[in-house]
């Protein structure tokens, strides 16, 4: 083995080198900074909406807290961050609603912001990009300002979860370090 093919044999395989890493490239067991905290990559998740519209979600743990990492790409990547809410902190007629009519009301306030219906979408969830997918029902909304975000999905008949978040970009999350080095 000569030294040309030692080269050319490490190019072949593929490494996560520091200067390669990117939020994308994120896997579970993988560190990241973002708002002055480290976190650990839990779980790799996705969605698929049908027709080739899937999007990514990382779920990212720290020290007293979960968020959820989401990525989806239409003629750009776009990211957001997002926390679970209880879904009882919403006004008890949006469950209400729903299952009456089968769609949420068109506006929601929660602490103290009004919400705007902006889209709705059915698809399936990969856990962890794991079997056959189970199906569910997202329905978002933004305040007026389109800083914040506001989403109820729906999990079979009557298994309801709500999120509250915002758009972030790429480079607010720096240190990645993968698993191994």
């Amino acid at each position: 083995m000569g030294l040309k093919d030692f080269f050319t044999k490490k190019k072949k395989e593929e490494f996560d080198l520091p200067g390669d890493l990117s939020l994308v490239k994120l896997q579970v067991g993988y560190l990241v900074d973002y708002d002055l905290k480290s976190w650990e990559v839990v779980a790799r998740n996705h969605y698929d909406w049908g027709e080739g519209d899937i999007s990514y979600e990382w779920q990212l743990k720290s020290e007293d807290e979960v968020v959820y990492l989401e990525m989806e790409s239409d003629d750009e990547e776009k990211w957001s961050l997002s926390r679970k809410i209880p879904f009882g902190r919403l006004d008890s007629q949006v469950k209400t609603h729903i299952l009456e009519t089968g769609d949420p009301p068109e506006k929601i306030v929660f602490d103290g912001l009004t919400y705007y219906m902006e889209e709705t979408a059915g698809g399936h969830f990969f856990k962890d990009g794991q079997g056959p997918g189970t199906e569910m029902l997202q329905w978002c909304y933004q305040d007026d300002k389109t800083r914040s975000f506001l989403c109820i999905e729906q999990w079979g008949e009557n298994a309801f979860e709500a999120t509250t978040g915002k758009g972030v970009e790429e480079y607010q999350f720096t240190n990645i370090l993968p698993r191994e080095i």
